[in-house]
Order: structure tokens, then C-alpha cells, then sequence
């Protein structure tokens, strides 16, 4: 298993990208300000995308693992990486996501906790209504993590 840090083509990644992420503008806003991690076991796997958002902070804006290798251990192992690489610059990780019981334990089994939330954010940021687990995302969750 080997991770890289991507510093060009990231477009080459939007299709795993939009599994995290619906919508191709909202990834744009911060892919390019952004440092791209890819996950390769014998092929592409999982990456994600960490954004320094200024005073020790740093954002993991979107990890995506292709559908057949999710539950694996992949996106931990990429979460465990990338808190590991920013450590020395910083002292915070924190992420967002949409209020899905599934997802949110996936980050706190990661070593996330509850930091607060930002009401109406899918509502007024997305184009169209985005839905998991049969529920539609409405508010943005952030959790965080000392690094």
C-alpha cells in the first residue's frame, strides 16, 4: 500500500472526487488550494483532499474510496496519513459532512469529535437535493481531531 501526494492532473480524480462530493464547483473550490492524497493497493483505491485553513487548522475537505473497496480499512488508513503529515504544521484536523448517523461514526471511530454545525449549508450550497441513507442532507456536521 502506497500513498501519494498529487500535485498535478488532479482533475484526473474527479470521478472518485464525486462520490464525496456531488458537485463538480463545490470540489473546485477546494482541490486546486488544496493537497490531494491517492491511496494505491494495486491500484487506485481511496483519496482525499486537505485544505489549510490558517492558524494550525487543517480541513479534510473530501475522502472518497471506490464503492468495491469500501470497509476495508482504506479510508482510515488514509485519515491516519494525512493527520500523521500535517502534524508537525498544525495542531487541529477537523472535517465536515452531512448529518448521516453512518458517516459521522465513521469519523469518530477515526478519532473525531463533535465540533458544530452549520445549519442550511447542503440547502443553500448544493444545486440539488442530496440524500443518503434515505434522509435528505440539509445541515453540514464538523467534527475535529488533535493532531
Amino acid at each position: 500500500m502506497t500513498i501519494n501526494l498529487i500535485k498535478q492532473n488532479k482533475n484526473d480524480f474527479f470521478d472518485l472526487l464525486l462520490l464525496a462530493d456531488e458537485q463538480i464547483d463545490m470540489i473546485e473550490k477546494y482541490l486546486y488550494r488544496g493537497d490531494l492524497f491517492a491511496l494505491y493497493d494495486g491500484g487506485l483505491k481511496s483519496i482525499c483532499v486537505v485544505t489549510d485553513e490558517g492558524g494550525g487548522v487543517f480541513e479534510l475537505q473530501n475522502i472518497a474510496t471506490y464503492p468495491q473497496f469500501q470497509k476495508q480499512g482504506y479510508g482510515r488508513h488514509l485519515i491516519e496519513h494525512v493527520c500523521a503529515y500535517y502534524k508537525a504544521a498544525g495542531s487541529t484536523m477537523i472535517v465536515g459532512t452531512g448529518d448521516v448517523p453512518s458517516a459521522i461514526k465513521f469519523y469518530e471511530n477515526s478519532g473525531f469529535t463533535y465540533s458544530h454545525k452549520i445549519e442550511n449549508y447542503i440547502l443553500e450550497n448544493y444545486r440539488e437535493p442530496i440524500f443518503e441513507e434515505g434522509v435528505q442532507l440539509i445541515d453540514k456536521v464538523y467534527l475535529k481531531r488533535a493532531l
